[in-house]
This record gives structure tokens, sequence and C-alpha cells, in this order.
């Protein structure tokens, strides 16, 4: 049976929606992407490498966002957690403290310019 074959995109709301698009560029190297609008000539679809994708439904109630009115929270799986973290750190991103390792990786946590928490994974080779 033909279902879905992956994910093909994350939308979400935005106060500005092209400063954090340039926002995601600059920090984290993800691509603007083509829509409507004043056209640039820097946007591209973002070509990403295969690998695994969690697909993982929270309580309703539950604290792992870190922000109790964010509905979605968006793993990003990196090479170099280090490295993203000091890069992130030095452009004054919220970078929380911790960093948890598992079996299957290594996690951290950053927040977008408008509040937004997402999750970078160096997954275990």
């Amino acid at each position: 049976m033909d279902l879905v074959q992956g994910i093909g995109g994350v939308f979400f709301r935005a106060k500005d929606p092209r400063a954090q698009a340039r926002w995601y560029h600059e920090n984290l190297g993800i691509p603007i992407s083509p829509g409507d609008g004043d056209q640039t000539g820097e946007e591209r679809m973002w070509e990403q490498q295969a690998g695994p994708t969690v697909w993982g439904p929270f309580p309703e109630d539950t604290e792992y966002f870190h922000n109790p009115a964010q509905q979605v929270m968006i793993n990003f799986r990196v090479a170099d957690l280090d490295a993203v973290l000091a890069r992130l750190r030095y452009t004054g991103t919220p970078v929380r403290d911790e960093i948890e390792e598992y079996d299957y990786g290594r996690f951290a946590w950053a927040c977008d310019p408008e509040g937004n928490w997402f999750e970078l994974w160096e997954p275990r080779n």
C-alpha cells in the first residue's frame, strides 16, 4: 500500500516570517524556501541527508517543549552538536545548559527569536 514516504515540509506561524526564515538560514544553515513575495535569489528547496525521523505525539500537558503555549517542537539532526551549540551561543541564541545522552545520541535545546524551542540531535553512528 502506498502511504506516506516522509515529511515534505514543516510549516509554522511567525510574527515576521521573513526574519524567521533568515534566522534559521543564518544560524542553522536551513535554506530559505521558494515562495510568494520578494525573491532574493537565495531560495531553494532543502535537500536533507537521509536519516531517522521520529513521529512522536506527546501528552498535551508535557513540559518537554519548554513553553506551555508551544504546540510543536522540531528536532533537527546534526553531525556535530557541540559545534552547532557553540555557534548558537556565539550569536546570543538562548540555549539550555544541559545535554542529554542516550544509546541513540545526544540532545540539546535552543530557542529561536520568536520563542520557539527546538531540539538538536546528534545520532550515534
